[in-house]
């Protein structure tokens, strides 16, 4: 009966290899197998059975799956089904299923998260008093978070700081950085800089040297503070398609701290190989947004740590002790709750800003007052709410006039100020309102006006962006690139920490066009002005997260094409990511000591038995 049902061809082939294990399993245990591996693909950590129990997942099809209690039942008689710990491709944790290898990564990162947290570091608390003073003088806002969030980090050997758009957190992380090499023994200290992708540590490492120069601290300290940062893959040693990595519990990180940056993007399994690979007496660093999409792959860890924050009695006296701060207090949920700092106050968006109250609407899931605020025409908002595809391919064509025209001098600089002053943003890549549609539309437009041959693939203003990793050219995936005439032929050029540099087209790694790009791929980039193009019809992709990421990278202005119905669907629409991280850290929650056997090894790849 499970092969008449609609699944792709990864699951038939996860149900034939559990078929081969234990031929006599249940329809309903291979049917949540199945199901299983789909969630795992949707983001998802887990199946959560409730969701689905007693329910036809297929309408079209006459099979329905059994009551809760009767499918825990015949799962947990099964073979291929084990509790924590046990060997068995399949584990049943309370009513959420997983795939073995991602409980693993999810009990193990748990545990190493809460035994980091509750081991603190000894600390001259006079002597960070007086640097955070001088570190954030500048600051008037009362509390200071950012002054907290540094305090925090130097006091624990994990800190998790949250922020939206210009709210500071790389001016929080190298003074908080400063702060630390000026404690006793700080000289010493071995500090990495890493981010999930290369796009994001380039940026990371600018912005880390840009404010090293105002900092009011020894020329020592300065030279001291680290200015490279790494992709997370390349600072463990990722081995191809295997899910192992070079540094591990047994091969650490030589390492005393890491900060690690969009901190929001990394998925769990990626997170829970940092973390094992991290000497335990390290601190760790982890910056991001929780408001933000979360990683493409499974698991929606930096929200999760997020959850049940909050500063106890002790905690809140300690800090207003140590930073002269006032701090309000209340009881966490989790285990981690002072170990996270939220920055409230954003220096980008004043307090009259459209885009910020857009924002904070949005966030707060009010449907009403986001179209009440659109309708308000700001200055820095505007909102087409009958879009058309002709119409929207003429807006973006005037949108990147100033580009193409600063493209045909063939200067580098001028280019990319003119091609970041503006940007398409969508929720999806198929159809006439996703990346592919609007791109070739754009592109066949640029071409009859430039009188290039509709089959070429290159001409002078194309801009592209690279989809793979190439680090002998040193280019990364979500790096953008320009073709300019040049000299020598046609060149695409790339921004560098060292000016701009230019390759043959014929050289660069695979890559697409670049004039509209998705949501997720903006993450951790800035333009001056935005247009956000929603799908006309009705798309699990339209969420709030994605709403909020997409306007939020304006700087001045936000341009939103929308139906009123998409706008508000968005808005309601929060993206729940089944998986059990966050009930880990939560208070009163007991595991098992970290100290226990298998502790803070690689989780047993249960999927390689297939």
């Amino acid at each position: 009966m499970t092969f008449d049902l609609p699944f792709g061809a990864l699951e038939r082939a996860f149900i034939a290899s559990l078929q081969r294990l234990e031929p006599e399993t249940a329809d309903n245990v291979l049917v949540a197998a199945a199901l299983c591996c789909e969630a795992l693909g949707k983001g998802d950590v887990c199946l959560p059975l409730a969701r689905l129990a007693g329910k036809r997942p297929w309408p079209e099809h006459d099979f329905a799956l059994p009551s809760l209690d009767d499918w825990r039942a015949q799962l947990g008689a099964s073979p291929l089904v084990g509790a924590p710990d046990e060997y068995a491709p399949l584990t049943l944790v309370g009513n959420r299923l997983y795939l073995s290898r991602y409980q693993a990564y999810e009990q193990q990162l748990a545990e190493q998260l809460l035994a980091r947290a509750a081991d603190v570091p000894e600390v001259d608390e006079a002597r960070l008093g007086e640097s955070l003073a001088r570190l954030f003088a500048f600051n008037r806002q009362s509390p200071d978070w950012q002054r907290l969030a540094a305090a925090q980090a130097v006091r624990r050997r994990l800190a998790v700081i949250s922020g939206g758009p210009g709210t500071g957190k790389t001016t929080t992380v190298v003074r908080l950085l400063a702060a630390l090499l000026e404690q006793p023994g700080g000289e010493r200290l071995a500090i990495g800089l890493a981010a999930p992708t290369g796009k994001a540590a380039a940026r990371m490492a600018e912005a880390i040297r840009n404010a090293k120069a105002e900092l009011p601290v020894s020329d020592t300290i300065k030279a001291a503070l680290p200015d490279e940062a790494r992709t997370l893959h390349r600072l463990l040693g990722s081995r191809g398609d295997s899910p192992r990595v070079r540094h591990d519990a047994a091969n650490p990180l030589p390492l005393d701290v890491l900060v690690v940056d969009e901190a929001s993007m990394v998925d769990l399994a990626l997170m829970a190989k940092l973390v094992a690979a991290l000497p335990p007496k390290a601190r760790l660093i982890l910056l991001g947004d929780k408001d933000q999409l979360a990683a493409v792959e499974a698991g929606a860890v930096f929200a999760e740590l997020c959850e049940g924050r909050g500063f106890d009695a002790r905690a809140a006296s300690e800090l207003e002790r140590i930073t002269g701060q006032p701090v309000s207090s209340e009881t966490p949920r989790s285990r981690l709750g002072d170990a996270v700092v939220l920055l409230t106050h954003s220096h980008r968006f004043a307090g009259d800003s459209g885009i910020g109250e857009l924002a904070r609407r949005i966030n707060a899931g009010d449907a009403k007052g986001t179209v009440a605020l659109l309708q308000e025409h700001r200055a820095d908002l505007a909102w087409n709410a009958t879009p058309g595809p002709a119409a929207l391919i003429e807006r973006l064509e005037q949108g990147y006039a100033r580009y193409l025209q600063a493209a045909r001098l063939a200067d580098p600089a001028a280019a990319f100020d003119a091609f970041n002053g503006f940007r398409a943003l969508t929720a999806q890549r198929e159809g006439a309102f996703g990346v592919t549609g609007i791109n070739e539309a754009l592109e066949a437009r640029f071409k009859r006006r430039l009188g290039v041959p509709a089959r070429e693939r290159w001409y002078p203003g194309r801009a592209v962006m690279v989809r793979q990793n190439d680090y002998a050219l040193g280019l990364f995936n979500g790096d953008i690139g320009l073709c300019l005439q040049t000299g020598q032929g046609l060149r695409v050029f790339f921004e560098g920490d060292d000016g701009f540099r230019g390759f043959a087209p014929a050289r660069l790694p695979s890559h697409d066009s670049a004039f509209a790009m998705t949501v997720h791929k903006s993450q951790g980039s800035e333009f001056a002005e935005v247009l956000l193009a929603l799908p006309d019809q009705p798309s699990p992709l339209l969420t709030r997260a994605l709403f909020y990421t997409g306007i939020t990278r304006a700087k001045r202005k936000v341009e939103i094409w929308a139906l009123p119905e998409r706008l508000k669907e968005a808005v309601v629409t929060r993206a729940e990511r089944a998986a059990g991280l966050a009930d880990r850290l939560a208070l009163g929650v007991l595991k098992r000591p970290v100290d226990a056997p298998d502790a803070g090894s690689e989780p047993v790849d249960q999927l390689s038995l297939f």
